[in-house]
């Protein structure tokens, strides 16, 4: 789920000229306040909340863990949504609990309310646009969520710059809500750097957990660098947002194909027989992610990711030719 486009060949030479003049052999700013500040420019950050910086959202999804780990501790997420929350619950020590979305990938409210009275999770993820479903939950369900939660609420928007919507301006308004972005889905994977945004009080405590100097002096200048021209993600963001559309109307054509509507730069889509048409694009040289197997909701579901034109029509191509000839 990378973006498929790579910076214009100025940015690149740009990015090898502050390469060239970083000094490597000086340890980074552990505070990062430059970048910060640029991520609060570009990303509109509301005054009055605080940064805290991540290698990639993994980190801080288990800095957040590790925060509130103690005996008999719940994370809570949805099912199905992004494994490492489960994984990093496991990791730390938590109790974990999933809470199965609706069959058509909604927030089942009356069981989170249930679920949220019963387990009392010290710590709540909601993924907006969920991964690996690719939707929007409905914003005052997700509200809801908040107001009833004792514990810490992150709302993970790793894929906002394909949705268009967001809670961060909703931050100042509950206590108990973190967002959480990655500047991976917008072009900058390879830099590792996630972001979590909250009151100075969550933040400050949380910084306490995170390792010295875990954004190194490269990361810290490329992305600032980069987020400068932020208008240039911005535009390939647009595009792959087009593309999407494309993609999702050329696999709503297919027989036998169901795509899911997607806000993320991805789609989700069911077929018969997922396993035996994901060989049959992989020996095409086509590599999309079999999900299949991942929960009961998604049997048959494969997950594709938005590339280029180019990308797109290939994979389209390829899938034609590896689905059944029935259909």
């Amino acid at each position: 789920m990378e973006n498929p486009y790579g910076l214009p060949d100025d940015m690149r030479a740009e990015i090898g000229r502050i390469a060239a003049a970083a000094a490597l052999n000086r340890y980074p700013d552990p505070a990062a306040g430059r970048l910060k500040q640029r991520l609060r420019d570009a990303m509109a950050v509301p005054a009055g909340l605080d940064l805290l910086l991540g290698n990639g959202s993994d980190e801080i999804i288990q800095m957040l863990a590790l925060a509130v780990a103690r005996p008999g501790a719940v994370l809570l997420a949805v099912e199905p949504s992004f494994v490492m929350f489960r994984m990093i619950a496991t990791i730390a020590g938590l109790r974990y609990v999933g809470v199965p979305l609706t069959c058509d990938f909604q927030l089942d409210g009356p069981r989170l309310a249930d679920a949220i009275v019963e387990q009392r999770p010290a710590l709540t993820f909601i993924a907006y646009p969920n991964n690996p479903t690719g939707n929007l939950f409905d914003a005052d369900a997700i509200s809801r969520v908040i107001e009833r939660s004792e514990g810490v609420v992150v709302v993970d928007e790793a894929y906002h710059a394909f949705a268009g919507k967001s809670f961060l301006p909703r931050v100042l308004e509950h206590p108990n809500l973190l967002v959480m972005r990655t500047l991976s889905k917008l072009g900058l994977a390879g830099l590792r750097l996630g972001v979590l945004f909250g009151h100075p009080h969550w933040i400050t405590e949380l910084d306490k957990l995170r390792l010295p100097y875990n954004i190194g002096v490269l990361a810290q200048a490329i992305a600032e660098y980069v987020l400068g021209r932020v208008d240039v993600l911005e535009d390939q963001a647009g595009a792959i947002r087009r593309e999407r559309a494309r993609l999702f109307a050329r696999l709503a054509s297919l027989p036998g194909v169901h795509p899911f509507p997607s806000d993320a730069n991805f789609v989700l889509f069911r077929v018969t027989d997922a396993d035996a048409i994901f060989d049959r694009l992989r020996a095409r040289r086509i590599l999309i992610k079999n999900v299949s197997g991942a929960h009961p909701m998604l049997r048959d579901c494969l997950r594709v990711t938005v590339g280029s034109p180019e990308e797109n029509d290939r994979f389209m191509v390829a899938l034609q030719a590896s689905l059944p000839v029935a259909a």
